[in-house]
Parts: C-alpha cells; structure tokens; sequence
C-alpha cells in the first residue's frame, strides 16, 4: 500500500534491498535509532514512534547553525517516516498493535522491562504479530544481573572493557570523542534483525527476540585481549598512540607539521619501509629482523622511522609511501576530510534538502552494493508527527474525524 505525506502527496517509494520490510522504530537517542537509520538506508520503510508530549531529545542535540538548527536529527532519522503516539494510552496502545501487526520489525531500545510494563511484553507482541523480530537494544541486555540498570555507550565502554584500552599509561582512560558504545551495539542490532529476517524466510524459521546490549557489543571488539588474559594473565593496558609489541606501526610528525599513521609491522611491509627509507640494510638486523623482534625493540625502530619522517613534508611522505606499498595517512579532522576528494568522490558527503529549505551534508552510505545499493531518500523530518495521517491514515485506515479526535485527545 502506497503512504501518503502529510501534503497529500505520496511518500518516496523504497528502494534497495530492503524494499519491502517494514520496521517500527521506538526509542530515541543513538544506539535503536542508528540501527534503524542503516535499515532504511537499504530501503526498509522505517516507522519512528515518538511520545507526543517528549519527542526524542536528539532533535534538540548538536551544534546549531545560523538559524539556531541542529542537524544531528535530520541525519539520524533519514529515510524514516515519523509518527506520534502514546503508547501510555488505551488507544495508542491499541493502534501500536495494529501497527506491530503489519510490521516485519520492532525496534526498541527502552530500558529492560518498559515494554512490559506498557502490557506490550514481548509474548504479547509475538502474538499478535508470530513472524516478528523484536530487537531489543539495552545497556546490558535482557536478562542477568544488570538487566535493569539505565546504560549510555560512556557506561558501556568503560564496563565493556573498551576505555580500559583507550589513553596512555598511568592517566584518566579518555572518551574517544564519538558515543562509540552506541555505535557498536547498532550494528550488531542490525547484524542480529537481518540474521533473523533470513532465518525467518529463507530457513522457514518464525519471529524472535534480538537481544543486543552495548556492553557486549564494546565486549566483542576486545580481539586477542581475552584469550591473552585467560592463557597468561596479562592484562593489557591503554599504550597511547601505539600498540604494544606491534612495530612500527605509530603517528609520525612530518615537517610540516602533520600527523601521519604509518603502519609497517607486518615482516614484507616493513622490508618495503625500509626501501622507501633507504635503509635496507635495517631488514636484516636482528633487533628488528622478525615481528617479534622488532616488538621486543619498538621504541629503537619507531625512532628510526619518526626521524625520517620528519624530513618530509606530509604530501611528499605519503606519494613515496603509496610508490612503495606502505600502508600510512594523516590524522584527519573533519576539515580535512572535507578537502579530501576520496570522500566527495566515494558518495560519502552527501548534500540532502531538508523540509526547512535547507541543505544538510551527512556521511554516506556504508557498505557499498553493486546491484543494489542503498539510498538518501529524505533528510529527518523536522515536525513530530508529520506522518501521523500517512502511517495512521493510509496504513491502518483511520477516517480524518478519527485522527483530529486522536489529536485533541493527545493520543498522537
């Protein structure tokens, strides 16, 4: 069925690989609702439901422009029609059900037990709707100890073991700059709806619960820090801007005053370093001979490279480090990354009207599909509710009398 806009007109039509799934989105912040941005990105038609007394608070969230208007949202919400509703409510309560019914996907990340609480459990929810997959995305999940404990991303890294790792020795482990925890436990949401979609379809499977939580999502990123711990006891500790026993492989100052990561440690990577550096002769001294080697003698390498680093400038280290196969490139901010074609030229500063009679630049789209790529339909609609009459009207068949009485009644 084909959902009109708030101006009468038909909403964009999905397209991509995704085409089809319909996802109801509840919650707010980051973590739910970025797994439902990379949904709709692949052509999911993304219903976000918002509370029409408190709508999400990331409308309000992020630098403002000129004319005092965040951006985060527009972002955020891309591609995702927006609903009010009061699922406090008899009637809202009623109307959430008759859309959960139609729907392929519930997103969620309230915290553990506010669906319940609402009467919308999730056995209540699999009932109406038996092919449902219910993602939950919680700060430490469903079940256990913790379940019920609020949870932000800083939480989650800082339980999930990730800001251990993050700093230098022997000083406050910093933030990264980004809610990275949130980031992490959207992608294994989108990771775990699209395994039970396929298990649902292809593998005549049935609906599910998909329980994410952030700390296990910063948990998993651990690499060989648990099994290391487990076998030996170590404990590995934030190294800075290196990684310990792995070399060279830093950020170098070049003579202009740029940061460059360049990273040689693999044995045929580092014999192409030395090339570039003129200094063959360093491939067959046993101090830095094998990966191991040159671990045990790190800060004697790593010299040897920042020396030679700092007599080029930034362009001219890169071109001769690209000529000879060694993996490098400088510490980028946003500025650069504006400058830097690769970005314009890979679809990853994408320009999108807004409903405002603006522009927002926003990142791109991520992974790249050949035959069936993703797309930036809209940008985040600015007005609570402005798809209340297409989802409620259209799709569940609400009379326009019975939408202004939901209105007055505060129910949407």
């Amino acid at each position: 069925m084909t959902m009109t806009a708030a101006d009468g007109g038909p909403l964009p039509e999905a397209a991509g690989p995704l085409g089809g799934v319909r996802v109801v989105e509840v919650g707010s912040l980051i973590a739910g609702p970025f797994a439902g941005r990379m949904l709709a990105d692949f052509g999911a038609e993304v219903v976000k439901v918002e509370n029409p007394a408190r709508p999400d608070p990331l409308r309000q969230w992020g630098a403002p422009d000129e004319h005092d208007r965040t951006s985060w949202w527009a972002v955020q919400s891309r591609n995702k029609s927006c609903v009010t509703l009061d699922l406090g409510s008899h009637r809202g309560r009623e109307l959430f059900l008759d859309l959960v019914g139609s729907a392929d996907v519930l997103l969620e990340n309230l915290r553990p037990g506010s669906l319940e609480d609402l009467g919308l459990a999730p056995e209540v929810l699999l009932e109406r709707n038996p092919r449902l997959v219910l993602a939950r995305v919680s700060g430490f999940g469903q079940t256990g100890p913790d379940s019920g404990r609020a949870g932000y991303a800083s939480v989650a890294e800082a339980v999930g073991g990730l800001r251990h790792l993050n700093g230098f020795p022997d000083l406050p482990p910093p933030r990264t700059g980004l809610s990275l925890g949130d980031s992490l436990g959207a992608l294994f949401a989108v990771q775990g709806i699209l395994t039970a979609l396929y298990w649902r379809d292809a593998r005549g499977g049935s609906g599910q619960v998909v329980d994410c939580s952030l700390v296990e999502a910063c948990f998993a990123m651990l690499e060989s820090v648990v099994p290391e711990y487990a076998a030996t006891g170590n404990v590995r500790g934030p190294s800075g801007t290196r990684l310990d026993g792995i070399a060279p492989s830093n950020i170098f100052r070049t003579a202009d005053g740029t940061w460059m990561v360049v990273a040689a440690n693999q044995d045929t990577v580092f014999t192409r370093l030395c090339t570039a550096m003129g200094r063959p002769e360093l491939v067959e001294d046993p101090r830095f001979s094998t990966h191991q080697a040159r671990g045990r003698n790190q800060e004697e390498i790593e010299d040897v490279v920042a020396q030679w680093c700092a007599s080029y400038d930034s362009g001219e280290l890169s071109k001769l480090l690209d000529e000879c196969g060694v993996p490098c490139g400088p510490v980028n901010s946003v500025a650069d990354i504006f400058a830097d074609p690769l970005f314009r030229q890979r679809g990853m500063l994408l320009s999108v009207p807004d409903d405002q009679g603006g522009e927002v630049v926003m990142p791109g789209i991520v992974p790249k599909l050949t035959r069936s790529p993703g797309h930036v339909r809209w940008a985040g609609p600015s007005v609570p509710g402005r798809d209340n009459e297409a989802v409620f009207g259209t799709l569940l068949g609400l009379a326009d009398h019975e939408l202004a009485d939901l209105a007055r009644e505060g129910v949407i």
